[in-house]
């Protein structure tokens, strides 16, 4: 069986309270032998690493973009003092998920645009001083994005992952360039998605990783359309064991086999999140 990692789920959403350890389970069955729990503020850091720790999976600490409005500046010393305390934990990966989302209208205007862009900046800054990867959001915001990597780049360059990369061709090849993977979940089994499809088929293969974002951004068979709500049908609910189909996607885009891809975008994980190496060792 492929043996996959995936490279974002939030694990400690509330959707997963009922079932948790046999969803977990569900995924481990499906040959999904890691995954990566970003926080997405100071609130979770401790779940996202108990869980981590319950698991056998990794974490990563950080503050999302869309949670910048009712972060505290004071947030951002928390994180550097949890990063500092984690150094040791083997199962802390990366900083993240942090970056800028201007798909929010509200997030594009002042005050909220630059403090987005603050709260990215100096999280940029902590990964640096603790040598960690970062996991980015990348959603309406690549130039940018890339305009602060570029600005604030460690001695050796930058590891990571762009979650959810829908950007441009030339994008991705600049990500690329500053030795980040582009992560690809459920939003490419669509056919209308022409251009995600389109870089998922024509990227280099050291370039893709693999990734839920359980259980946000449920692959095609799972979603419910608006009318389909509006008449009682319930949205199909998105986890880890979802991945290995929609991999299955990928690995038909490309032409490939699917043990292929998944032996690849493991190593592409692994290069992405160094700290990987230990984990799936053990």
């Amino acid at each position: 069986m492929p043996v996959w990692i995936d490279t974002h789920c939030h694990l400690d959403a509330g959707d997963f309270d009922a079932d948790r350890v046999a969803m977990r389970a569900r995924a481990t069955a499906g040959g999904v032998a890691h995954c990566v729990l970003p926080a997405v503020g100071v609130f979770n850091f401790a779940t996202v690493r108990q869980l981590a720790h319950e698991f056998g999976d990794s974490y990563a600490l950080g503050i999302h973009p869309l949670l910048v409005r009712q972060a505290q500046d004071g947030d951002l010393a928390l994180l550097d003092a949890e990063l500092a305390l984690r150094k040791s934990d083997p199962r802390l990966v990366a900083v993240g998920e942090i970056g800028l989302d201007y798909f929010v209208p509200e997030l594009t205007q002042s005050p909220l645009r630059e403090r987005q862009e603050y709260f990215y900046r100096e999280q940029l800054l902590l990964a640096r001083k603790h040598g960690l990867p970062v996991i980015l959001h990348v959603r309406r915001s690549a130039d940018r994005l890339l305009k602060h990597l570029r600005e604030l780049a460690p001695e050796g360059g930058w590891r990571g992952i762009g979650h959810a990369f829908n950007g441009s061709s030339q994008q991705a090849g600049e990500f690329l360039k500053l030795g980040f993977k582009l992560g690809f979940g459920g939003a490419v089994t669509f056919e209308p998605a022409l251009q995600l499809r389109r870089l998922a088929a024509e990227l280099p293969l050291e370039a893709l990783v693999m990734e839920t974002d359980s259980p946000d951004i449920p692959p095609q068979w799972l979603y419910t359309t608006a009318a389909g709500r509006e008449r009682g049908q319930a949205q199909g609910r998105n986890e880890p064991a979802e991945l290995p189909r929609i991999a299955a996607v990928v690995a038909q885009l490309r032409g490939m086999a699917v043990h292929d891809l998944a032996v690849a975008t493991t190593a592409n994980a692994l290069a992405a999140l160094p700290a990987l190496k230990g984990l799936l060792a053990c």
